[in-house]
């Protein structure tokens, strides 16, 4: 999705900038681990593949993309390198053309050291503003593994509600739905985030 290329979402633990070919080689390289594979039910793509996928989501409509920085390692050296910082990513799909306001959102935090750490949490928040704001959602389903406990617990802790499982599928479909008073305290959680111009690999300022 273009709609974001040029934005850069700063939070607190964690920072959000669009997937460039940059930081293809680290995705890549995660993407090897058979636990995310399972976790994300994905297939090993070689690097090209990659390459052209991180291009479609950069062009689809229907799918927006950021890649999840480490904030404090992000600040910590004005010269410090987005793929040295990266610590998952986070997506939102737009499945269902016949209901633009519902939104499929998935977060991965990747690097073993990230994790336990609350960037998750603060990657949906931030999305799921983002989502509200700019993309005009309304409704945010989120499909996930069975075994996925920590993944599970976490959505559900930010509001959602578990509405089917497939035992063909081994997921469970988790849904919040944004009445007024949770777009209130959706607004209240991310209220600490700083949009900013981002541009190659740079935003305007650290």
């Amino acid at each position: 999705m273009r709609l974001n290329e040029n934005i850069l979402l700063l939070g607190k633990k964690v920072v959000l900038v669009p997937y460039t070919s940059e930081h293809v080689p680290r995705y890549h390289e995660w993407m090897k681990s058979e636990e995310l594979q399972r976790l994300t039910a994905s297939e090993p793509l070689t690097l090209e593949q990659e390459y052209s996928m991180q291009q479609s989501w950069r062009e689809d409509a229907d799918k927006c993309t950021f890649i999840v920085l480490d904030a404090e390692k992000w600040q910590a050296q004005p010269r410090t390198t987005e793929e040295s910082c990266m610590a998952g990513d986070v997506n939102l799909f737009l499945t269902d053309p016949g209901d633009p306001s519902l939104g499929e959102i998935e977060v991965m935090i990747a690097e073993p050291s990230c994790r336990g750490k609350g960037f998750g949490t603060e990657a949906v928040l931030m999305m799921m503003s983002y989502g509200v704001s700019k993309l005009g959602l309304t409704t945010f389903e989120a499909k996930i593994g069975q075994g996925n406990e920590p993944s599970i617990r976490m959505f559900r802790k930010l509001h959602f509600e578990q509405v089917a499982v497939s035992s063909i599928f081994q997921e469970v479909t988790l849904r919040l739905t944004v009445t007024e008073h949770e777009r209130q305290w959706l607004l209240e959680q991310t209220s600490h985030v700083q949009e900013k111009c981002y541009r190659d690999g740079l935003s305007e300022s650290r």
